[in-house]
């Protein structure tokens, strides 16, 4: 997609956005949120347990009935998924690993759960040779052709994409749509990704499962918040929590609504105090630490930075929190070389724009300004209208004396203030 296209169609996104943060109003309502803060029992969680415990006795009992492992590997994901606790998706991958070895790697359905599994950990190029090899076993090749793309789209091949969504083509199925949303999002078709996941919702909601619906909800959620309405991101987040209140990814989404458009910091704190306590991901302190900042408070700053960053010390977490990584150590003198080494792997092992930003981003805090600018045009530039990425960009090119165009791009990302949330308001004001 050439530059003045992205351009165009982050206008579009920003002439909305803005209208908004020009007119902010009252959008959530405690009383509709506070019962699912209020959680003493988490049943999705103790079901998955309860699913776990039933197929490991079957294993004990049975050891020979290999299938078993396929099963407590699905349910540690599913307790993965509600807890964020990173030992869980391991234990699924040694299970995952433990099936595929007693089927010598020839059954495409585990061979595609393993995959799953290392998508989850980043692990993007090994699930690609994974779901080749399932491709070239035949088996069920629709499923196969629907997580190619999942991969090929985090890995940046975009012309891969495209073959592999004209192989599945089929508007009235929902694993279809979902991805075309998707890859419409990527290009910045904004909208059309919203049609998109909308028509999924009716098919998940004509298949009553309850679990496609409640991702489809927070997906959506998403997408409004780009898209400036944040009134239906708020709606279809509350909507995530009816199916499951324990839904921590939708109690975020509210947060960050509360946060970055209601500018109401104190709650969005309270908020992600309870969701952190029943999930463990890293990234909830880190969100916390960058509101602490926003209203001056350095000891909860800190002291959630550091809890961020010792969790993630934790080397099963390998690559999955490289860009928070980079982008936090890269404001630390004594970590900025750390933080550039971090980005260098990762566009090596995943060559997209956003990589490539983390990068350019690096050698800008290290000081190589035009090392770091000739990335941004080459790789970054033209290649994505992510407003975080823009707004490194325009740093760059400001630093090499290219005012012209950094004030172009500051202009787009005074509208973006929502999604890069309030902090940002100041830092673009002084490009």
């Amino acid at each position: 997609m050439k530059y003045i296209q992205l351009i165009l169609a982050f206008v579009t996104f920003v002439s909305i956005n803005s209208c908004n943060t020009q007119k902010t109003k009252q959008i959530t309502n405690p009383e509709e949120y506070e019962t699912y803060l209020k959680m003493d029992e988490n049943i999705a969680l103790k079901n998955a347990i309860s699913e776990l415990n039933f197929w490991k006795n079957k294993l004990e009992k049975t050891p020979n009935q290999y299938p078993y492992y396929s099963k407590i590997a699905l349910a540690n994901s599913h307790i993965f998924q509600l807890t964020g606790d990173i030992n869980k998706l391991k234990e699924a991958e040694k299970n995952l690993i433990t099936v595929n070895t007693k089927t010598n790697y020839n059954n495409s359905g585990y061979l595609r759960s393993l995959a799953k599994n290392y998508i989850s950990q980043h692990r993007f190029k090994e699930a690609l040779e994974l779901l080749i090899t399932a491709e070239h076993l035949g088996e069920k090749l629709q499923q196969t052709h629907l997580m190619l793309i999942d991969v090929y789209l985090e890995l940046g091949a975009y012309n891969k994409v495209e073959k592999y969504l004209s192989k599945v083509k089929n508007l009235k199925d929902f694993d279809y749509l979902i991805r075309l949303s998707k890859y419409n999002d990527h290009l910045g078709n904004l909208d059309n990704a919203i049609r998109y996941l909308e028509n999924a919702l009716q098919i998940a909601k004509s298949s009553k499962n309850k679990s496609l619906i409640q991702w489809n909800y927070t997906n959506l959620a998403d997408y409004y918040g780009h898209a400036g309405r944040i009134s239906d991101s708020y709606n279809a987040y509350l909507a995530a929590l009816e199916i499951n209140p324990n839904n921590s990814y939708a109690k975020k989404g509210i947060a960050w609504i509360v946060y970055s458009y209601e500018r109401n910091p104190k709650e969005a704190l309270r908020i992600l105090e309870t969701v952190s306590k029943e999930n463990t991901a890293p990234d909830y302190h880190l969100l916390q630490a960058e509101i602490a900042n926003f209203v001056g408070d350095k000891f909860k700053q800190n002291s959630q930075t550091k809890i961020y960053l010792k969790k993630v010390t934790n080397e099963k977490y390998g690559a999955m929190y490289a860009k928070y990584n980079v982008l936090l150590l890269a404001e630390d003198d004594s970590k900025k070389l750390k933080a550039l080494q971090i980005a260098k792997k990762e566009v090596k092992a995943r060559p997209t724009a956003q990589s490539y930003d983390l990068l350019a981003w690096s050698y800008y805090k290290n000081g190589h300004i035009e090392k770091a600018a000739q990335i941004s045009q080459k790789f970054v530039l033209g290649h994505t209208f992510e407003p975080e990425a823009l707004l490194h960009t325009a740093y760059i090119l400001k630093a090499t004396g290219n005012q012209k165009q950094a004030k172009e791009i500051k202009k787009e990302l005074l509208g973006a203030i929502y999604e890069l949330g309030p902090h940002s308001e100041q830092e673009i004001k002084n490009i």
